[in-house]
């Protein structure tokens, strides 16, 4: 199986970026269009980003202000069999978040441009928590 990690430095605090990456209405001003969830063992979150990509997931492990899981499990043919995880640490005066997206089925193309997305996207969640700026939905990769 293929898996993406990307990690990278924010200037922010453990709590803000825990937030950022589990509480729907944060997540709507990085990366879905609109979400619903609840960050709780089980529950059932709404990615949507349009209506062709109406996805869903299951938070499958959740460590508060540390680790928050989800298996997805309506989405598309490539998507559909893999894991996200954003993990939360903190070295000296730094916070880092580390993004697993694993258990792609192959890596083509479809998997290399998510890799890509996914760069842009953080990017994305890093200027949101360090400048306070919003990337427009239709500006996000």
């Amino acid at each position: 199986m293929n898996q993406i990690q990307i990690e990278l430095p924010i200037r922010t605090t453990v709590d803000q970026l825990f937030k950022a990456v589990s509480d729907p209405g944060e997540l709507e001003k990085w990366w879905p269009l609109k979400c619903a969830g609840v960050p709780k063992m089980g529950a059932s979150y709404n990615f949507y980003f349009g209506e062709e990509y109406d996805w869903y997931a299951e938070v499958i492990k959740l460590i508060p202000n540390q680790i928050i899981s989800f298996k997805m499990t309506r989405s598309d043919a490539d998507w559909d069999p893999t894991t996200l995880q954003f993990s939360i640490t903190e070295e000296k005066d730094q916070v880092w978040i580390l993004l697993g997206h694993s258990d792609w089925p192959e890596n083509n193309r479809h998997f290399r441009h998510s890799a890509y997305c996914w760069a842009d996207l953080l990017k994305g969640l890093k200027d949101l928590l360090e400048k306070g700026l919003i990337t427009n939905f239709c500006d996000r990769s």
